[in-house]
């Protein structure tokens, strides 16, 4: 049998109204009625008895050869998906250990489940597409509470995966993340077919195109943690109850790091290092932290960011912004501090600072270095500023 979705889902979370919709599963022949009253029971996610059932489940709705092919990691809860993650397996591509098992798979599923258009099951870069696609549109995963997407196809599964999650409210999907690995910023992607993908193609014409991307956020009205990694993922997030997002890489398409319209954020996390091309953004672009655009924003996290230095170190610049007086904790990757000529002693600098971090949590993730500081003098201001005994 199918999937049950006639039957009325729940809005709350009380039990007393999830045994009645039990019930009525276990009427309609659906397995997912007995899961339901094991669960409440307290029966955990490794009792043999309930992950019996679920593999049943998974057969009967067409989703079991997902698990079989080892990129889907699933969590069920009361009868629907309630965790998930993909990454490829290994040897996916066409010369590939499941090169004889993937593509007979998608062509089932693709024949047997609801998806998003053209997919070519012959073309072995759009198999990871597919497997997203169909996983995501499915009525098992309407109540997913946290997703993971580890794509490596990403110039096809993408813009797939974001049309899917807006094909549908996503009422519970608190915890997103969405990206490609990479090492070096920019460098030539390599396909699951080994083929190179040059990801500066998509410099102002984003991976996800721009309908599917101003689709999705409104789509994700629970969302409340988003980690996005890679290159030119996205024209902007727009999201106004996000309150954590994390970036790593230049994500958005026109290569800022700031521009995103997300006024809830509590907390925000940057990660981006020198490219492959042997160049780091300037420091300037910390200008565009301003409270207007972040009224709620109290942590930010520098620490694995790397910026060239244009008129001034990052913590001088930092001072300076408007943002400062509302954070509660700062982490910078460094504390340099140059002799200029122009601004005056270096170590004098960091004194005249140093009040203005009085308010917050400062932390340095990597060298202190103030030049021609005396050693004691120097201790005595990083002291101040809650960085302990002296430079690290």
């Amino acid at each position: 049998m199918g999937f049950v979705d006639e039957v009325p889902v729940p809005v709350s979370e009380d039990w007393a109204d999830w045994l009645v919709y039990a019930r009525a599963l276990s009427e309609a022949g659906d397995p997912r009625g007995e899961a339901i009253r094991l669960e409440h029971r307290g029966a955990p996610a490794e009792d043999p008895e309930l992950a019996a059932l679920y593999r049943q489940v998974e057969r009967d709705c067409g989703l079991d050869g997902l698990r079989a092919d080892g990129s889907w990691r699933l969590g069920w809860s009361r009868g629907f998906l309630d965790t998930a993650a993909f990454r490829l397996t290994e040897g996916t591509g066409p010369a590939g250990e499941s090169a004889p098992r993937r593509p007979a798979l998608v062509a089932r599923l693709l024949a047997e489940l609801s998806h998003g258009g053209d997919h070519d099951p012959d073309d072995p870069e759009q198999w990871e597409a597919a497997l997203v696609d169909v996983l995501l549109r499915h009525p098992a995963a309407a109540r997913l509470r946290t997703l993971e997407l580890h794509l490596t196809d990403h110039h096809h599964s993408a813009g797939r995966a974001a049309a899917a999650l807006a094909a549908r409210q996503r009422p519970r999907l608190a915890e997103l993340y969405l990206g490609h690995d990479y090492d070096t910023l920019f460098e030539l992607h390599r396909t699951s077919a080994g083929r190179p993908l040059e990801v500066e193609r998509y410099l102002h014409d984003p991976v996800v195109p721009h309908e599917a991307g101003r689709a999705l956020w409104p789509a994700l009205p629970a969302l409340r943690s988003l980690e996005l990694e890679g290159a030119f993922l996205f024209d902007d997030v727009v999201h106004e109850e996000l309150t954590h997002l994390r970036t790593r890489g230049a994500v958005f398409s026109d290569g800022s790091l700031f521009g995103t319209s997300t006024p809830g954020l509590v907390t925000l996390e940057v990660e981006i290092d020198y490219d492959v091309h042997g160049t780091a953004g300037s420091n300037l672009q910390l200008e565009e932290l301003a409270p207007a655009g972040y009224p709620r924003l109290r942590h930010l996290d520098l620490g694995a960011a790397t910026f060239e230095p244009e008129e001034a170190g990052d913590l001088v610049l930092l001072a300076d912004s408007p943002l400062l007086p509302q954070l509660e904790s700062l982490t910078v990757r460094e504390l340099v501090i140059e002799d200029t000529g122009a601004d005056g002693d270096p170590l004098e600098v960091l004194t005249g600072l140093a009040p203005r971090f009085a308010h917050l949590e400062l932390r340095v993730a990597g060298d202190i270095e103030v030049e021609g500081a005396d050693e004691r003098e120097l201790e005595r201001v990083l002291v101040a500023l809650g960085q302990g005994p002296g430079p690290r």
